[in-house]
């Protein structure tokens, strides 16, 4: 499978994992959580709140799950997402085996017909890397690897324009890479994964018959570590404003000799745009140079691997079986997940609004989604009280943030429109085939607004998916029915529960438009400075706090947050509590929440969240996180907001005497 491209991960900003909407349609069946959205039993009652919140809320669960062979961790999220792909397979083995949706998964979920082929399928993309004699030829051969399998060193998509975002603009980026982060190559700490890597890329060359494939796998990991070298920071690759180097395609081919740009702008099928936006522009010029001096018999090697590597899931057994015996190193996951719940990933992932059409009609009713949208109004309302009182801002600054927030679009459960696959013909006996077409035509789909206005109601997300974006240059937050399910949100549950949960999950969609990267883009959606001088000196001080708060917590042991890496998921967690939890007092109306075994609103509302972020992890998936995920781990997505809250000390009584007590002056407070 590609790599996601970065610049993408920059302007979808995520929140993986669960949350949200229990659909109460005619065939779903309601799950609860205790008598009023919250199990009790899952608690530590013997660790004081201020010690440890998230053992408090959640301690007797953590120790009593195991994280089953097959997954990384266990939590809520993980819980949402089997449950829901459960009932993808109900409807994707329902569908017709003639259909798109029975004909892809037939074909992914026949065993004995892949390994009957084995490698045959590949055979013909290798024969025409082998064919490739020339650097030119290759450099055709690299672009055409943007809708196939195969490796490329410059990543090519569209986005928004960061200076018109109403018209889309073509990107470039730096690529090549198979580890997940540059770090990877270059640090001792991660050797273990590296040199797990060096004997994956060894056994599928001597699989693919490659001459000599331990030297040649030394080549192909020492050709990657250069370009690892060039590579800009993880937290560099954040800073939108360093990222917005545009020029025209003649430009490039002069800033970036060693490539042939027009050759291969023309082969993607994205020439003759007059602009185009280049990334990690000093990165990009390396790598050209990089790209000229290396020798193509080099870069075949690396690509035969690159087409390997990205095949193998879809080939036989080994070939499956020796891609998890690297990735394994980078999860801790101890054995592959059934093979079933692979196909329905590979489904939703290929024909996710196909799937999806049906999933929401049975398991997302009108009722849900009308109320999400009625939580998304309370929630802005909030925001723009807790911005319009923002004690160190200017008015100047608070107006253009009010503006941007009244424009912020929100979508819910699924698309207004969904998308149309009948251009594939797929086969139930050609899942290497079927995989190639999809690729193909999910190029094509997001290459047809290439140089067209911005077309705000398209999803980046099945409708099925759980997780959740903010669209900086589309000023847009979206809510797949995926992730809007129980525990997070209960048509039933008391209200304390639903803002606690899904409603800081909405505020943390709401408030990443005003975090260290979404402020800086306005109410349009373009890159633009609509800050004071002083305002944004005083946004860079609190930021800068939050970060050394988050950089002094230890994910596992030996392995530290890295503050300023994390920061915008770090304020939209912590301003999304906030917002959310304001949208709760405000939900009352002036009356007292009742209290319910024996838990006032506040606490039942600071459980709420915490039970939503409950989980555990293995220590190599919480050291890749913390390496290559703008993410923090779970548990400090509970801490790290809570401490720095008020409202949470004075809901549990939590005093000097508590591990993690903040004194007042120390407690962050941005919007």
């Amino acid at each position: 499978m590609k790599q996601t491209a970065q610049i993408l991960l920059l302007l979808a900003v995520s929140t993986p994992l669960a949350t949200p909407t229990l659909a109460q349609s005619k065939n779903a069946q309601p799950v609860r959580y205790g008598t009023w959205g919250v199990d009790l039993s899952t608690r530590d009652l013997s660790v004081k709140p201020g010690d440890d919140f998230e053992r408090y809320a959640a301690g007797r669960w953590i120790d009593s799950n195991e994280i089953p062979a097959d997954q990384a961790q266990t939590s809520v999220g993980y819980d949402l997402y089997n449950r829901t792909q459960d009932r993808l397979r109900e409807i994707i083995t329902g569908a017709p085996k003639d259909s798109a949706l029975g004909a892809f998964y037939a074909s992914y979920i026949d065993e004995a017909r892949l390994e009957q082929l084995d490698d045959k399928p590949l055979r013909a993309d290798l024969a025409k890397l082998d064919a490739v004699s020339t650097k030119s030829a290759f450099t055709r051969f690299m672009a055409e690897t943007l809708s196939d399998f195969g490796g490329t060193v410059f990543g090519v998509g569209i986005l928004p324009n960061p200076d018109d975002s109403r018209v889309n603009i073509l990107y470039v980026e730096t690529s090549g890479m198979g580890l997940p982060d540059k770090d990877y190559y270059l640090l001792d700490q991660h050797k273990r994964q590296r040199d797990a890597y060096r004997a994956y890329v060894e056994r599928t060359l001597k699989m693919t018959g490659t001459p000599n494939p331990a030297a040649t796998a030394d080549s192909v990991l020492k050709f990657e570590t250069e370009i690892a070298k060039l590579s800009w920071d993880k937290t560099d690759l954040r800073d939108f404003t360093k990222l917005n180097n545009q020029m025209s395609p003649a430009e490039l081919a002069r800033y970036a000799p060693g490539v042939d740009w027009a050759n291969y702008l023309k082969t993607a099928k994205v020439d003759g745009v007059p602009k185009l936006m280049v990334a990690d522009n000093t990165a990009v010029k390396a790598l050209a140079a990089l790209y000229d001096r290396t020798p193509l018999s080099v870069l075949k090697n690396w690509q035969r691997f690159k087409i390997a590597d990205q095949a193998s899931p879809f080939l036989s057994k080994r070939f499956v079986d020796s891609r998890f015996e690297f990735t394994k190193t980078l999860s801790g996951v101890q054995q592959l997940r059934p093979r079933w719940r692979r196909g329905i990933d590979q489904v939703d992932d290929r024909l996710g609004d196909l799937v999806g059409k049906t999933y929401v009609e049975r398991y997302f009713s009108p009722q849900s989604k009308s109320e999400m949208e009625r939580l998304v109004g309370n929630l802005k309302k909030a925001a723009a009280q807790r911005i319009r009182g923002n004690g160190w801002m200017s008015q100047a600054t608070k107006t253009e943030a009010l503006a941007k927030l009244d424009n912020m679009q929100v979508m819910v459960g699924y698309p207004d429109k969904f998308r149309d696959y009948s251009a594939l013909q797929l086969k139930a006996d050609d899942l290497y085939g079927n995989v190639k077409q999809s690729t193909r035509l999910d190029w094509a789909y997001a290459m047809e607004d290439l140089g067209k206005p911005v077309d705000r109601k398209k999803w980046s997300l099945s409708p099925a998916t759980v997780n959740a974006y903010n669209s900086f240059l589309q000023n847009k937050i979206v809510f797949p029915a995926g992730i809007l399910q129980a525990p997070l949100f209960d048509l039933s549950a008391d209200p304390a529960v639903n803002y606690g949960a899904i409603g800081a999950v909405i505020g943390h969609e709401i408030m990443h438009g005003f975090d260290d990267k979404g402020a800086k883009f306005d109410s349009a959606g373009k890159l633009r400075n609509w800050w004071t001088a002083e305002d944004l000196a005083k946004f860079k001080a609190l930021t800068s706090e939050l970060g050394k708060q988050y950089s002094s917590y230890e994910a596992a042991p030996g392995t530290f947050i890295n503050g300023d890496f994390t920061m915008g998921e770090n304020i939209g967690d912590m301003s999304g509590l906030e917002v959310a939890y304001e949208a709760y007092k405000v939900s009352l109306n002036g009356k007292a929440a009742p209290v319910l075994d024996g838990l006032t609103g506040d606490q039942r509302f600071f459980l709420a969240f915490a039970q939503a972020w409950r989980g555990k992890a293995r220590e190599d998936a919480i050291k890749t996180q913390v390496a290559s995920d703008p993410h923090s781990p779970e548990r400090f997505r509970i801490i790290g907001p809570l401490r720095n809250l008020d409202a949470w000390y004075q809901a549990f009584g939590i005093g000097p005497d508590s591990k993690f007590y903040l004194p007042p002056e120390k407690r962050v407070r941005i919007w």
